[in-house]
């Protein structure tokens, strides 16, 4: 047992500070859309649209893309919604074309917002700047959740590696705190209990401990799930591998390289895509579109409007074509594969609490508090334990220089 609670401290100490960043950020980005729509309406809204006769003057997402591409020929979109909501912009992901000579120049932006009715770009932004502006900052607190803002190292990202590897010590440690908080049959009783009338000392001890069995269930999905996410071909595909067979992704049979431009253009593609989810049995409305240069692939996905993170279940159908043949590559369905690919496809879902709707975003939002008073306290009980070590280590030393009828000085109460 002291054995598991030097490894329960050195674990917690080690993780404590990414855990209280990714419990607070957590529980913000849980109503990422909502609150960036209000901070940042030039995303969500059209603006200055009074003067506008009717929703029928709205152009459509596809015609708004190919009319900024033409009037920015230097750069194409990369992401957008298929479908917009009354009065709603096209929030656009762009990306610089290639140079003649293969590169790609650096841009100060990477997503527009466009109005529908007058085609005009109505705000702009870097998403995942490091900036604290107010345009900038739900991006910036959802790149921190997951990558801390760490830099990339050539192709390796850093900070989502590193998440994985905190995220893999708290899955440890929360073994090993479940086993330490039940010493003994005789004892479990105040595992669970909160002795709030107590010194300070011990309601600290008791939010630490019982806190962290009474949510223990919900804090091992968060970090099985936060290791899923930031880790998934280095650790996570490979070992679930081992019970189930899993469909290999689209992605995984590309090699990335030097970003290429489709052959085959987006409404092309969303003819195509329309094609293959009716042979699917899909049902829902086309949602939205991407292109990944580095893969050459289109990804088209299937949901509502505003819609684009899944609001229920296991997430949104996404349907993969190649960029160059218009080939259908694969897809993503939910609830269908086997075991593992529909093990793969709770993962997001459970992390953000949308596998349950809003209520699961309410709880994940509780959660990342919790996760967050759990580090504070961890780290406040160490340190006053820290501080008894060393008083404790500091009267005994001192004693030891005094001569033998007074060693017992200070030692007693």
């Amino acid at each position: 047992m002291r054995l598991l609670g030097l490894f329960h401290r050195w674990f917690g100490l080690f993780i404590a500070v990414f855990l209280f960043i990714a419990g607070l950020t957590g529980a913000i980005i849980a109503w990422d859309h909502e609150l960036d729509s209000v901070l940042n309406p030039g995303f969500y809204h059209a603006q200055n649209n009074e003067s506008q006769e009717s929703a029928s003057a709205m152009q459509s997402p596809l015609e708004l893309a190919a009319q900024f591409e033409r009037e920015n020929p230097d750069l194409f979109v990369t992401f957008m919604p298929l479908e917009l909501e009354k009065d709603g912009a096209l929030s656009a992901m762009i990306a610089p074309r290639p140079t003649a000579d293969g590169k790609t120049p650096k841009l100060d932006f990477n997503q527009v917002g466009i109005n529908p009715y007058t085609a005009e770009v109505q705000a702009k932004r870097e998403w995942g700047a490091i900036s604290l502006a107010r345009e900038n900052i739900l991006p910036f607190i959802y790149k921190l959740h997951y990558s801390l803002h760490l830099p990339d190292l050539g192709s390796l990202q850093t900070g989502i590696l590193f998440m994985g590897i905190v995220g893999i010590v708290w899955l440890l440690d929360c073994f090993i705190a479940l086993s330490i908080s039940f010493p003994s049959r005789a004892q479990w009783r105040k595992s669970f209990a909160f002795r709030w009338g107590a010194s300070r000392q011990k309601v600290t001890f008791d939010l630490h401990r019982s806190g962290g069995v009474w949510i223990w269930v919900l804090l091992l999905i968060i970090a099985v799930t936060s290791v899923s996410m930031n880790l998934s071909s280095q650790v996570v595909r490979p070992v679930v591998s081992l019970f189930s067979t899993l469909t290999p992704s689209p992605f995984e049979q590309r090699t990335f390289g030097t970003p290429v431009e489709p052959k085959i253009g987006r409404e092309a593609m969303v003819s195509r895509a329309q094609t293959q989810a009716n042979i699917q049995g899909i049902e829902a409305p086309l949602g939205g579109i991407f292109y990944s240069a580095e893969t050459g692939l289109y990804g088209v996905g299937f949901y509502a409007p505003g819609k684009d993170h899944g609001d229920w279940g296991l997430g949104n159908p996404w349907l993969y074509f190649d960029g160059k043949t218009g080939d259908y590559v694969g897809g993503t369905i939910p609830g269908t594969g086997s075991a593992g690919d529909i093990f793969m496809q709770l993962q997001f879902p459970l992390h953000s609490g949308r596998i349950a709707g809003t209520a699961g975003r309410v709880v994940v939002t509780v959660l990342g508090l919790a996760i967050a008073m759990l580090s504070v306290t961890g780290i406040i009980i160490w340190a006053r334990k820290r501080r008894s070590r060393l008083l404790t280590r500091a009267v005994k030393s001192t004693a030891a220089t005094l001569p033998l009828g007074n060693r017992n000085i200070g030692l007693t109460d």
